[in-house]
C-alpha cells in the first residue's frame, strides 16, 4: 500500500477532529483515534498478515528467508547512507556506503551480507534526521497497516519512501508492489517469535507498543544516549522533553 496515500488520508482524518482533550499520555493526544486504528490493524493482522507470515515461515527454507532479508536490508542501507550524510555522520556514512557497494557486488545483489564481517549495519532514517536537527516528534500516530509512528516519523516515512531504490529504480508498479508485499511478509515473519513475549503478559498491548515505540525512537535519535526525561516539560503536542541537548555529531 502506498505510504503517501496512507499518510495523507490519516492527516485528513486528524483534521476532522479525532483528538482527545484528556489523553492518558501527553505524548498521545490522539489516543481514541489511534486505538481505533490499532484495533483495525490488529484485526487485519490476525485475519491476513499473521497467517500468511506463518505459512511463509513454514514453507520457505531458512536460507532463502535469510537471503530475502539480506536483499531488503541492502536496499535499506541506501536510505541509511543518505541519512548518515544528512546528519553529518561522515565516517558512518562512508561505512554504510561501503556496505551497499560490497553487498551489491560480492554479495550477489545483496542476497549475501558479506559486509557485516567488517562493516556493522546502522539504523538511520529521515525521521531520525529531523530529530537530529531539533524537530520534535509531535503526537504519537498509529498509521493504518504501517503501524506505530508520529507526525515527524510519518513525514520521514514519506521522504524515505520516495528515495527508496524500490520506488526510484523499479518502474513497473506491479513488480514494485510485489516487492513491497514480499518485504512486509518477511518483516511480519521476523516478528512471530518476538510477539510471544507479549501474549498473556501484557494487559494493554496498545499502550505497551506505543511506549516501546516512543522510547526506541528517542533512543535512536540520540544514538543510544537520550537525555533524561522531565515529565514537567511535556505539553499537549510534543512527545519529547522540551529543549533537549543536541545529539553529538559524528
Amino acid at each position: 500500500m502506498n505510504p503517501i496515500r496512507i499518510f495523507i488520508t490519516v492527516a485528513m482524518l486528524l483534521l476532522t477532529g479525532c483528538a482527545s482533550t484528556h489523553p492518558s499520555n501527553p505524548a498521545d493526544p490522539l489516543e481514541p483515534f489511534n486505538r481505533g486504528v490499532y484495533k483495525f490493524n490488529d484485526t487485519l493482522d490476525r485475519a491476513i498478515a499473521k497467517p500468511v507470515a506463518k505459512g511463509y515461515d513454514k514453507i520457505v527454507p531458512d536460507t532463502a528467508k535469510m537471503m530475502i532479508s539480506n536483499f531488503f536490508s541492502n536496499l535499506n542501507d541506501v536510505i541509511v547512507t543518505v541519512n548518515d550524510l544528512l546528519q553529518l555522520k561522515l565516517k558512518q556514512g562512508f561505512s554504510d556506503g561501503m556496505r551497499v557497494l560490497v553487498n551489491s557486488t560480492l554479495g550477489i545483489g545483496g542476497l549475501v551480507d558479506v559486509a557485516s564481517m567488517q562493516l556493522p549495519k546502522h539504523d538511520e532514517d529521515f525521521g531520525q534526521t529531523l530529530g537530529y536537527w531539533g524537530i520534535k516528534s509531535g503526537p504519537y500516530l498509529m498509521l493504518p497497516v504501517l503501524g506505530p509512528s508520529s507526525f515527524r516519523d510519518g513525514i520521514g516515512l514519506y521522504a524515505d519512501g520516495i528515495t527508496s531504490p524500490l520506488y526510484r529504480d523499479v518502474p513497473k508498479i506491479r513488480t514494485r508492489n510485489q516487492l513491497y508485499l514480499t518485504e512486509m511478509i518477511n518483516r511480519r515473519q521476523q516478528l512471530l517469535g518476538d510477539e510471544k513475549i507479549m501474549e498473556g503478559a501484557i494487559l494493554d498491548r496498545y499502550a505497551f507498543i506505543r511506549d516501546a515505540y516512543l522510547q526506541r525512537r528517542q533512543n535512536l535519535v540520540y544514538d543510544g544516549h537520550p537525555p533524561h526525561p522531565s515529565y514537567d516539560d511535556y505539553d499537549d503536542t510534543d512527545s519529547e522533553p522540551a529543549a533537549p541537548p543536541a545529539p553529538a555529531k559524528k
